[in-house]
């Protein structure tokens, strides 16, 4: 069998490392696997796997900066997107696995077009929301309820992919409605059954739906030996930890500056994945950590803190939530969200959207530390079976 995944990164970022986990376990299964992606910001990191690099950085930088103009994310990079179509017609695959087609660097339209024609099997792994709306990729957090009928004046037009003049969403919309819809054999996999709901009510909505949870490495993601308070010279300390690859409104970073006001001064906030200007910012009971790509640094934060936080109001999945959990530390979340569904599943607290509600279980666990195995609820997320899973949908 002949598998091509199609993403905007390769190898790094949490939907680069899930298309090269996928790679490999097919590989492994006697599949003949490739991988083609952008390259806007971040380099190919896939050692060992066949990959080809759609367009380059000018014409991504190029893509992006029409898309700001005009408002036409995944509209522009025709040349590059033909010369890939060629790089598919000389492989052959039997299966075209898409990731993110956003990224400025794929013509969406010439790319369905010529799979409609061709009458390839695909299977798309929807890791947002940008497939079924005019614009954003995210929108529960903004209560908007357009992207159920047809999108128009987008309340987050300057919001990624950003718009910096013209609003075609309704637009964008229609088009994508045309592009995405026709495939005669393709399946949709969502990381969680909160997506699964919001793609049965979108325009993909004919299509089979396959929930298939994202795994975490639980090789490198497990309980371990940490200097991290020392480090930091919090020892003594009660430590609650967030982590986001990007914090803004969205991932809950004014409910972790809210919190540090409320909660006494033996309890201290470690933030991860804050920008430099974020970091300085930061009031004085709160750590501000930038971006870290080193799993082992990461597991050794997240295994120090004695208790985790993801205030997010919209995941698709909430890996980071597994992540924790996996290194032993038990994790909150809000309710109503996909982060919701590992709770159910692993244990750990789901409360309602108020930082009050966080603040009481805090001190709650501050006096009372559960005794639930965190670790063991994981198994069911390791990447081994996530893999397996999709690697079956292929054969299937």
């Amino acid at each position: 069998m002949k598998v091509l995944q199609i993403n905007s990164v390769c190898g790094i970022t949490s939907t680069g490392r899930i298309m090269a986990d996928i790679c490999r376990e097919a590989q492994r299964q006697g599949c003949t696997c490739r991988i083609a992606y952008g390259e806007l910001i971040y380099p190919n990191r896939s050692e060992g796997l066949v990959s080809y690099e759609i367009g380059n950085r000018l014409s991504c930088i190029s893509h992006a900066l029409c898309s700001r103009i005009t408002d036409g994310q995944g509209l522009f990079s025709k040349i590059p997107t033909q010369k890939f179509i060629r790089e598919i017609e000389k492989f052959q695959p039997d299966i075209i696995h898409l990731h993110n087609l956003h990224g400025y660097y794929l013509n969406y339209r010439i790319l369905f077009q010529y799979l409609k024609e061709k009458n390839i099997k695909v299977v798309w792994t929807l890791h947002d929301c940008w497939a079924f709306t005019g614009h954003c990729v995210h929108f529960d957090y903004m209560g908007c309820k357009k992207w159920l009928d047809g999108c128009y004046d987008c309340p987050q037009k300057r919001k990624y992919p950003s718009s910096l003049f013209l609003d075609n969403s309704r637009r964008n919309y229609r088009l994508k409605k045309d592009a995405f819809q026709g495939i005669e054999n393709m399946t949709i996999v969502v990381p969680s059954n909160w997506m699964k709901a919001r793609v049965e009510k979108s325009f993909l909505g004919e299509y089979p739906i396959e929930v298939i949870y994202n795994g975490v490495d639980l090789k490198q993601f497990f309980p371990m030996g940490s200097d991290f308070k020392a480090q930091w010279k919090i020892e003594g300390k009660y430590v609650v930890l967030g982590v986001a690859n990007v914090w803004n409104e969205r991932k809950g970073l004014t409910v972790f500056l809210k919190l540090a006001e409320r909660l006494p001064a033996d309890i201290v906030i470690v933030l991860v994945g804050v920008s430099s200007k974020q970091r300085q910012e930061l009031p004085d009971n709160v750590i501000g950590i930038e971006h870290t790509n080193s799993k082992r640094e990461l597991a050794e934060i997240y295994s120090a803190a004695d208790l985790f936080v993801n205030p997010s109001v919209e995941e698709t999945f909430g890996l980071t939530t597994i992540e924790a959990m996996a290194c032993g530390t038990e994790a909150i979340v809000y309710k109503d969200t996909a982060c919701e569904e590992i709770i159910r599943l692993c244990g750990g607290t789901a409360v309602d959207r108020k930082e009050e509600c966080i603040e009481r279980v805090i001190l709650k666990k501050r006096e009372n530390p559960s005794d639930i195995d965190t670790r063991e609820s994981v198994l069911q997320f390791s990447n081994e079976v996530f893999c397996r899973k999709v690697v079956e949908l292929y054969k299937k």
